[in-house]
């Protein structure tokens, strides 16, 4: 795979650009776009997914999960979630429907889970039957073996295959890659979940196929290893491959492929430094590492990730959208594949939604649009969720 550096245009993305009610009509390169508000205010949004019917699930990170209804949003969130630990960057956090959801109803939200006496957290993901406005039959499928008293580095990000197995993400908790030798950093270490893709099936069981079940010095929920923050993950829709994104140090930000019992290198090889200029890694790259396809330096803070592959914008077919939580844009990264490699094309410059804001969470809606869910950490203001819509015959 190649690694092709992308500077960011930090000077652009600081201009503001206020939301308000009204839609707002922006141009790129490839023809204009507007951008128009879904839900007005909610209160840390993290994630969004839509019901076979129509009705888009929404939750929010204090611990909340919400309906918008025929455009409106219900007063009421549905009953039977879990409690979480919110806190810096923890609560209710992604939330996935079940492929035969017509017929089981099966929601499965992950969440940062509390210790009993509530000084630690990790994450965990739970599934449970949606009945009228309320979650029932609420059972843990997935408890990470990644307790720390920290608030950071979650993950998160839950998506389902097209055979019926669910991947999770869980990011390396914060530890301080400079606090141990690189080779024994949990991320790197198979006995815990911290830097890990998890792969189950529906119900939490583990796979017989996963690449090391075998092993007994390994967990055999392991997908992938390696990873730092894991914010985004999407399967392509016409390929089947799984992608995610991922949040270096200071600069490194990665786009991955995400292969079955593969190492990315978090924190041995990378592009970042610490916080304060320290170097971390032992080199770039070493054999045996995967690279990514994207990376960003200075950082953009990679979160929500949709490949789209609607009708709305024909032109972006095949693109994987990048939220920046740090960059306030959205990156348009179109993917390609040059001699059976994945590479990446010409990125939009400098940007889709610039000044919007933080990015959490994009996704293509069954419509064909995209939606985008803002985010207002650590300020805490409500924050909407947001469409992008094709302006026909603008010039």
């Amino acid at each position: 795979m190649s690694r092709i550096a992308e500077p960011f245009l930090a000077f652009l993305l600081a201009l503001p650009l206020p939301l308000t009610a009204q839609s707002t009509t922006l141009r790129v390169e490839r023809g204009p776009y507007r951008v128009s508000t879904v839900v007005p205010a909610l209160q840390d949004p993290w994630s969004m997914a839509w019901l076979p019917t129509g009705e888009m699930l929404v939750t929010e990170r204090p611990g909340r999960l919400r309906v918008v209804r025929n455009g409106s949003l219900q007063a009421e969130p549905i009953a039977g979630v879990p409690r979480v630990r919110y806190g810096g960057q923890g609560g209710l956090l992604d939330l996935a429907v079940h492929p035969d959801f017509a017929s089981n109803r099966l929601i499965y939200l992950s969440y940062s889970k509390p210790s009993a006496d509530r000084t630690q957290g990790t994450t965990a993901v739970v599934r449970g039957r949606l009945e009228g406005n309320r979650l029932e039959g609420v059972e843990e499928i997935f408890e990470a073996r990644a307790w720390s008293t920290g608030e950071a580095h979650y993950g998160s990000r839950l998506a389902f295959d097209g055979n019926g197995y669910l991947f999770i993400t869980v990011s390396d908790r914060a530890v301080d890659p400079l606090s141990v030798p690189r080779e024994q950093h949990p991320a790197q270490d198979l006995s815990l979940h911290q830097g890990k893709v998890i792969r189950l099936h529906d119900d939490g069981r583990i796979p017989a196929d996963n690449p090391f079940v075998a092993r007994q010095d390994a967990l055999p929920e392991i997908w992938t290893y390696g990873h730092r923050s894991l914010q985004g993950l999407a399967f392509h829709p016409e390929t089947g491959e799984l992608w995610a994104t991922e949040h270096g140090a200071q600069g490194g930000d990665e786009l991955n492929q995400i292969v079955r019992g593969g190492n990315y290198g978090w924190p041995v090889v990378g592009l970042g430094v610490q916080y304060g200029g320290a170097p971390i890694h032992a080199s770039r790259e070493r054999e045996g590492m995967i690279q990514s396809v994207q990376h960003w330096t200075p950082s953009i803070g990679p979160s929500g990730l949709a490949i789209y592959s609607g009708d709305r914008f024909p032109e972006w077919s095949g693109s994987a959208l990048v939220g920046g939580l740090a960059g306030l844009t959205m990156a348009r990264v179109p993917l390609l594949k040059v001699d059976g490699e994945n590479q990446v094309g010409r990125l939009e410059r400098p940007g889709l939604m610039v000044g919007y804001g933080r990015i959490r969470d994009i996704r293509v809606g069954p419509d064909g649009y995209i939606y985008v869910a803002l985010d207002d950490r650590p300020g805490g203001n409500p924050t909407p969720i947001v469409r992008l819509e094709p302006v026909a015959g603008a010039q």
